[in-house]
């Protein structure tokens, strides 16, 4: 009954000559159009030629290539029927309301209960970019060697997903940075130029010859496909995270936890956008995974890094990596497909992994989780006790203590002290003074004058806030204090920065070697490569003595102490994360 129906169907819909109702020589099942579409969905690289192949070998038929285009043409058929049905299923359900996927999307995420405890995080999620499931536009030849006008035909056919955010809600975020400018963003990212996706002079240009250059996903910590936008003729722009966070904010509102790989340079841009306030107000959290965040400066990591944040259990945020992983065997049926089916079958991927994957596994995802905090606890407690007794700790909220401590050392080391720039650059007017005044003779009298006259105003100024009563000589003691001040002044802003890369375990000493150590005042130790890669921890660094505070003076610097640290931190979040598991179950 079922199969004369489909005939019937087939047959009204293609009335327009491409497969003949009259006389009619090839028929297509629905039960094969399930099994590829399973199949398919199963092994993303079967394509529709190889299957019609086989098929074909199945019944003892040879091949034609215009099989494969009616079998295509009765594909698409059967997914507009499944589509049909299930919106007539979810209308009668009542499921068809604004977001009601999406507000149901995981059930331990998003289904709460009466008097359930309240978690520090509502919800947790990771987004990021995936460049691997292009679309090349096709374009005419042109004589030339630039690239063609676009040759793709005009088609009315549009995907109806929830799944999806359209480019227009997406475009609207394309020049949102209205609250500072690009120097403040800067100034305030430590990690820039370690990440590709950082720099804004690669990721707003793309090849001309793709027209969708990737996806940009949302999924929640346990795998369920959030959020899906195509990146559309450019790279990993601000404006797709930023939409991702907008319409989460608009359907889940507080507590929100968002992953990103650059979620230190995210974070400020969130902040100086016009989403900043609704995001602070509402306590969004941007947070760097646990795999991507030892690539980052270590002072970010004392900030962003999930081992570190209250309330985030042992979840490493690096979801978006183990999605990648499936849906990239999505590429070689994706590269010349049209709009609507790249859309179609990255939509139709994504709701199969969501119902039959991720739903599927679920279960075993929260007892994994939950053996591993019990066996990290168990662990901890038999080890930790010891190594306080070693250590001569006898409060656990001492490791706090020591965290901030680093933290707070770790931020001095970014700048210069400022009294000691002061009396740097008025050290250096003096100088502009005495120089500008026995030359006069040999330069320009106007612009002497001219010059002279600004040095004098800024030397003032500067007396001013260091509250200087008598203007410093050469012969003055304070005067070759500062001379070597200045002297020193590269060798100590590298050695800073230097002692900031050993504190994160980061070798990137070879900077040292055009410091200008020889010029030094006294004659400063030369750090070798081949030294280096015989030291192993921070205390072996006899150089680090000469900075301003000495490493050494802190607890937190020894192995023992970043041993100990590393043990209770993780106590601590397998604490929290029993503790959110028994909310999930």
């Amino acid at each position: 009954m079922y199969e004369h129906l489909w005939s019937v169907v087939l047959c009204l819909l293609f009335d327009d000559g491409t497969c003949s109702p009259i006389s009619p020589t090839v028929g297509i099942t629905t039960k094969a159009l399930e099994l590829y579409c399973v199949a398919h969905l199963r092994s993303p690289q079967l394509s529709i030629q190889a299957f019609v192949k086989t098929m074909c070998d199945l019944h003892g038929v040879g091949f034609h290539r215009h099989l494969s285009h009616q079998f295509s043409i009765g594909f698409n058929l059967y997914l507009q029927i499944q589509c049909c049905v299930a919106a007539m299923v979810a209308e009668l359900l009542r499921h068809d309301l604004p977001d009601f996927r999406l507000k149901h999307a995981c059930p331990a995420c998003t289904y709460t209960l009466m008097y359930e405890p309240k978690l520090t995080f509502s919800l947790l999620y990771a987004m990021d970019g995936n460049d691997s499931l292009k679309r090349v536009l096709p374009r005419s030849l042109d004589t030339d060697d630039c690239l063609g006008t676009s040759s793709e035909l005009p088609t009315g056919q549009q995907l109806e997903s929830d799944h999806y955010l359209s480019c227009t809600f997406v475009d609207q975020f394309m020049w949102d940075s209205t609250a500072a400018d690009d120097e403040v963003i800067h100034s305030e990212n430590l990690c820039e130029g370690r990440w590709k996706n950082m720099d804004d002079a690669k990721t707003k240009k793309a090849w001309g010859i793709y027209d969708e250059t990737g996806i940009f996903v949302a999924v929640c910590r346990h795998g369920f496909s959030l959020l899906v936008a195509d990146m559309v003729q450019s790279g990993e722009l601000a404006k797709y995270p930023l939409a991702v966070v907008s319409k989460l904010l608009d359907v889940f509102g507080r507590n929100l936890g968002g992953r990103y790989d650059i979620g230190c340079q995210f974070k400020t841009t969130l902040d100086n956008s016009s989403l900043g306030p609704l995001a602070q107000s509402l306590h969004h959290t941007c947070l760097v995974g646990a795999f991507h965040g030892h690539a980052h400066r270590r002072l970010c990591q004392l900030f962003s890094l999930t081992t570190y944040i209250k309330g985030l259990g042992l979840e490493d945020l690096e979801t978006c990596e183990r999605t990648f992983s499936k849906s990239n065997f999505l590429v070689s049926t994706l590269h010349y497909a049209s709009v609507f089916h790249r859309q179609q079958a990255i939509d139709t991927y994504f709701e199969h992994n969501n119902n039959f994957e991720v739903y599927a596994n679920l279960s075993n995802f929260l007892y994994s989780n939950y053996k591993q905090a019990l066996d990290i606890l168990n662990d901890s407690n038999a080890t930790l006790p010891q190594l306080m007794w070693d250590l001569k700790v006898a409060d656990k909220t001492v490791f706090e203590h020591w965290l901030e401590e680093e933290k707070v050392y770790l931020q001095g080391l970014t700048r210069e002290p400022e009294d000691e720039t002061l009396q740097m650059d008025s050290w250096q007017r003096l100088v502009n003074l005495t120089v500008k005044d026995t030359r006069k003779a040999k330069s320009a009298q106007q612009h002497t004058l001219e010059d002279y006259g600004r040095n004098l105003k800024v030397v003032q100024a500067l007396e001013l806030k260091l509250e200087i009563k008598k203007r410093w000589t050469p012969e003055d003691t304070q005067w070759q204090k500062v001379g070597r001040l200045v002297a020193n002044r590269k060798y100590q802003h590298a050695l800073d920065c230097l002692e900031g890369l050993i504190v994160a375990h980061i070798f990137e000493l070879m900077k040292m070697n055009w410091a200008g150590t020889a010029q030094c005042t006294p004659p400063c130790q030369t750090l070798k490569w081949e030294d280096v890669m015989e030291y192993v921890f921070l205390a072996d660094f006899d150089l680090l003595r000469d900075t301003r505070v000495n490493a050494f003076q802190h607890l937190w610097s020894s192995a023992a102490v970043c041993s100990a640290m590393d043990l209770y931190f993780k106590m601590c979040r397998a604490c929290e994360e029993i503790q959110c598991l028994n909310v999930e179950i």
